[in-house]
Parts: structure tokens; sequence; C-alpha cells
């Protein structure tokens, strides 16, 4: 995710150059389980990142905090459509640019775009083959 767990404190990135892949999310319908599975299986350090009624997880390596990022999160909400798979994040100058492109060039934007709290805009696209990538324009 855009987050860093570091001593059970969660912070956001800087900003990053535009075309930088930010973090990957994978969005299942039980990201408590799956989340258990990937610290098993990879020796992932798991944050809870409380949502209100539920918490998805942050994952990160045990030895490198500022190592690459990933969250587990639940189907529910506005992540309810996602099917599950790894979902790439990927930094844009304008994000309101790169969905009109999108649109121009035969893909597809799926929903509204979002803001998360004052860190910036991300809206989920599917491009002209069927693949999703969500874009994020950072403030």
């Amino acid at each position: 995710m855009y987050l860093r767990a570091n001593h059970n404190q969660t912070t956001f990135m800087e900003k990053k150059k535009a075309g930088t892949i930010l973090w990957h999310d994978l969005t299942v319908p039980n990201a408590t389980a799956v989340s258990d599975f990937y610290q098993q299986v990879i020796g992932w350090e798991k944050t809870e990142l409380s949502l209100g009624d539920y918490s998805d997880y942050i994952m990160q390596t045990k030895e490198d905090p500022d190592a690459t990022t990933v969250g587990i999160c639940h189907a529910k909400g506005p992540n309810a459509h996602i099917p599950p798979h790894w979902l790439a994040h990927v930094a844009v100058d304008n994000l309101d640019q790169s969905l009109e492109r999108t649109q121009a060039l035969g893909g597809k934007v799926m929903g509204d775009k979002r803001k998360m709290e004052e860190h910036g805009w991300y809206c989920l696209i599917q491009d002209p083959a069927g693949a999703y990538l969500m874009l994020w324009e950072q403030v």
C-alpha cells in the first residue's frame, strides 16, 4: 500500500515520480486468512490498518521496513467489485488527464476517483486488454 509501518506507526511514503510503481495490493474476500498465509509463506511482518468496522493489512519485510510494502485488503465497500489479484498502484502527474487518456485510448475508468485523506487521489482503470491498474496522483 501507499503506507509504511515502522514500530507500530503507519506513515505515508514521500511523493514519487510519475510512472513509479508505489506498491501492490491484493484484494480478497478474507484478508485476515490470506495475510496469515503470506506471513507464514514469505515471512512478511503484518500490521493491521483499521478501516472502522474491519482491518486490512500492511505487509513488509522484517529486516527492511523501507522495502516495498504490499497491502492485503478485504473485498468490501469500494473494493467489493475488485476480483482477487495483485494490483499495482502507479504514480501519475495528473489523474484527471490520465483518466481522459485511458478512455480516449480504449480503456475504461472503473468507478469514481477517490481521495485518500490529504495524500492524493486515485482511481482504478482497465486497459484495452482487460488488465487493471490503480492510478495515483500524489499531493
